[in-house]
């Protein structure tokens, strides 16, 4: 991130911390259904996206992906191949939408895209993995909770990003 101010950099690497811390507590909690999951390590990844641009965001991924199945011990296994591949997939498709549409959209629609595409990739990979068309059958479940998911960590993040701009914290870069 040469050309990057330092304090930008510290920021967004501060927002890494925060995904890991997220990504963790939220691996304590009990699940419904193994891949159900708000994706709270989203919110530092919205924000960063948001506020520090395309490289920060999916760096800030890439270390919520990696150093958390790596904490999670499921570094290289099927469930970290399907959920860190989703990951990577929402995170890029992120930084399209943000990237391509200037602001269009909001934070909540970043996120619901993100959600979406992590949701969709997910379905797919498990379906690479274990060869029978009849997951996608699960498809209207995984569209809507990626729905709501999206929508609860796009509404944190607006108002994480209001917080931080009535306190000046967003200046000086």
């Amino acid at each position: 991130m040469s050309g990057v101010p330092q304090r930008s950099l510290a920021r967004a690497g501060m927002l890494a911390g925060l995904a890991l811390i997220l990504f963790v507590i939220e691996a304590q909690v009990p699940r419904p259904l193994p891949w159900m999951k708000l994706g709270l390590g989203n919110i530092a990844v919205v924000l960063a996206l948001m506020v520090y641009g395309a490289r920060a965001g999916l760096a800030v991924s890439a270390v919520k992906i990696f150093v958390g199945g790596l904490l999670a011990g499921s570094l290289g296994g099927p469930a970290f191949v399907i959920g860190g591949g989703a990951g990577l997939v929402s995170a890029a498709l992120m930084i399209l939408a943000r990237s391509t549409t200037r602001d269009l959209f909001s934070a909540v629609g970043v996120s619901i895209i993100g959600s979406l595409a992590h949701q969709v990739t997910q379905l797919t990979l498990a379906y690479l993995y274990i060869g029978t068309a009849g997951i996608f059958s699960l498809l209207p479940l995984f569209l809507v909770t990626g729905l709501v998911s999206g929508l609860l960590i796009g509404l944190l993040v607006a108002w994480a990003l209001a917080k931080l701009e009535s306190t000046n914290w967003l200046a000086g870069g």
